[in-house]
Formats: structure tokens, C-alpha cells, sequence
């Protein structure tokens, strides 16, 4: 997707500016779509003409506005920030959209023959897609934690209601941004939410109990951002309540992990093995399947999401957990 230049006084306005060149094709959306929670992400709004997201930086909050200009096959994306962090967001803009990411070896004759033909496929259609790389442990860690064991609809209606109720309008919210941006509470905030308000969130308290005590080392945490993917998840992982899925799921976002798969996810076994064979599987049979292409993993988990294929829907779903009460 091609947006349209930047408007004169919006550029004027920024508190910082950036001009990316990623240096072939790149799609904007398709880069940035891993980071939503879904089409109502208070965090992050998609416009015809731009991509806002909202975050805290060492530096204090900022609003970020990206938008490509020029040809899909090689496009400038123009970035422009507000508030007391938007230096350090216009600064991360090129890791942010995948300047680190590099298919190289994943894009080699030798290594496609290597590929199922509906990945080849995918990824021939797909050349734009970049892994995204936010370097914000805490702002992925959160939500990733209120995915745990339950539905994504009643993830993200939690998430949701906790922003809306607990987050802070962004730095230009309702004049240069859009009204409804909202920054995510940060560490101390979230560690001030009473138990009530998870409980009218639907979060439940195993889960709740996991952010505190993941909050509590948010200093140490947000380090992890430097380290290699690989290490970060297993130090993340030395936190009670937080295993492979969550990890995975986490460095996928913060580091634009290439290799990193959701083992425990509810379906993703399933589909996975669908796609490549046919028939579903477990954790260990997709880890199998999926063995020949270590290194690169996610990679073929993100092209066979983008392949189209939809796995046949059977078996007993998921229940929607309540824990409200009424």
C-alpha cells in the first residue's frame, strides 16, 4: 500500500521527523498488522492516509505518524512524532518497521526448493512484508500475558476495557493525532490497577498476578530489548507464569524474532499441520514439520498465514471464560 505525502502542516507541526528508506519493496500495513490487538487497538490506528501508534519512550510519551510515499517497490516511509519521547520514536522507526529484518537466505533458490509450494507462493505474492522489531518489552509482555489460555476475543475486549479505563491520551490526541490514541499505562500505572477492575476486565487473577509480578522487574525487563531474541525469551521465561507461548509471542514483536514459534498456542499446531500435510498435529508434530527450516520458522509461519489457507473447522472450540460474575 502506497500512501499519500505527509500534509505540509502536520510536517510542521512534528516535534521530529524521519525519512526511512527501506531499499526495495515494502508494505507498510502488512509490517505493522503483527502489532495490533485487533482493529480496536487503542495503541495503534490505522487511517487511508497514515498509521498511528502511541508508546512511552526513556524519554517520556510520544505519538508516532507513519505513511509510505513513492512506488510499493521502493518506497519512503516519512515518519513524524510528538510529544517528549519523539526524538527516540522518530529514532526508532527504521528497527520498528524491519530494518534488521533480513530474508536473504530465506529468499535463495536452494533454500526455496526447500519450501512447500503454497509457501513459495506466499511469499512470490509477498515480498513487502518486513518483521517488525518494537524494542518495547513491556508494551508487547502485557497484552501477550492477557492472551494466556483464553480466547482472543476476550483478550482483547480485556485489553480494551484496561486501556480505555487505566491509559493516557497521546501527545497531540484529538488535534494532530486521532481522539481515541491512547498510550498504555506504564509499569507503575498498571501495578496501581485494583484487583476489581482486572476481575471487571475478565482478566482473571492467575493472569492479573502474572503482570504484577512481571511488573515488578519492568526495569530489568525493558533491557532485555538489546539481547539476542533467543536469550531474551529465556529470561523471560525464568518469571512464574510465563512459558514458551508467551515468550515466542513476545520476541516475535520486540525483536523481530524470524525463528521464534508459539508452542501451546490453541491453534496454531493444527493449522500448521493442516497446511503442510493435511492433517492436524500437536506442538512436537508442527516443531517436526517445521524442523528443515530452523533459523527461519516464523517466517514460514507468517507466509503461510498470508497464503490464504483456512484450516478445516472441527473439533471442540474454546469456551469464552467469564469471570465477572454478575
Amino acid at each position: 500500500m502506497t500512501i499519500a505525502d505527509v500534509p505540509a502542516g502536520l510536517a510542521a507541526a512534528a516535534d521530529a521527523s524521519l525519512r526511512w528508506h527501506p531499499g526495495g519493496p515494502f508494505d507498510l500495513l502488512q509490517t505493522i498488522g503483527p502489532l495490533l490487538r485487533g482493529q480496536g487497538d487503542p495503541a495503534i490506528r490505522t487511517a487511508p492516509d497514515a498509521v498511528w501508534l502511541a508508546f512511552t519512550t526513556p524519554a517520556g510519551p510520544a505519538t508516532l505518524r507513519l505513511a509510505t510515499t513513492g512506488p510499493r517497490a521502493d518506497p519512503a516511509v516519512d515518519a513524524q512524532a510528538w510529544g517528549p519521547g519523539a526524538a527516540d520514536a522518530a529514532g526508532s522507526v527504521p528497527r520498528l518497521l524491519g530494518r534488521d529484518d533480513d530474508w536473504t537466505a530465506f529468499d535463495e533458490p536452494a533454500f526455496h526448493a526447500t519450501l512447500p509450494r503454497m509457501v513459495i507462493e506466499a511469499r512470490r505474492r509477498n515480498v513487502a512484508v518486513r518483521l517488525p522489531a518494537t524494542g518495547r518489552m513491556i508494551d508487547s509482555l502485557v497484552p501477550t500475558i492477557l492472551e494466556q489460555k483464553v480466547t482472543v476475543i476476550e483478550a482483547r475486549r480485556g485489553y480494551r476495557y484496561l486501556m480505555y479505563r487505566f491509559g493516557t491520551a497521546a501527545p497531540g490526541a484529538g488535534s494532530v493525532a486521532p481522539a481515541n490514541l491512547l498510550l498504555q499505562p506504564t509499569p507503575a500505572q498498571w501495578l496501581r490497577i485494583p484487583s476489581w477492575e482486572w476481575h471487571k476486565a475478565g482478566v482473571g487473577p492467575q493472569r492479573s498476578a502474572t503482570v504484577m509480578r512481571a511488573l515488578r522487574s519492568a526495569v530489568g525487563l525493558e533491557r532485555l530489548a538489546v539481547l539476542p531474541a533467543a536469550e531474551a525469551g529465556a529470561k523471560l521465561q525464568t518469571i512464574p507464569g510465563i512459558g514458551v507461548w508467551t515468550a515466542a509471542e513476545v520476541v516475535q514483536r520486540t525483536h523481530g524474532c524470524p525463528d521464534s514459534i508459539a508452542v501451546g498456542d490453541y491453534h496454531l499446531a493444527a493449522y500448521v499441520g493442516a497446511a503442510l500435510t493435511g492433517r492436524r498435529t500437536d506442538d512436537a508434530g508442527m516443531l517436526r514439520l517445521l524442523a528443515p527450516w530452523a533459523g527461519h520458522r516464523q517466517r514460514v509461519v507468517r507466509m503461510l498465514g498470508l497464503s490464504g489457507f483456512r484450516k478445516p473447522t472441527f473439533g471442540p472450540r474454546m469456551t469464552i471464560q467469564d469471570h465477572r460474575g454478575h
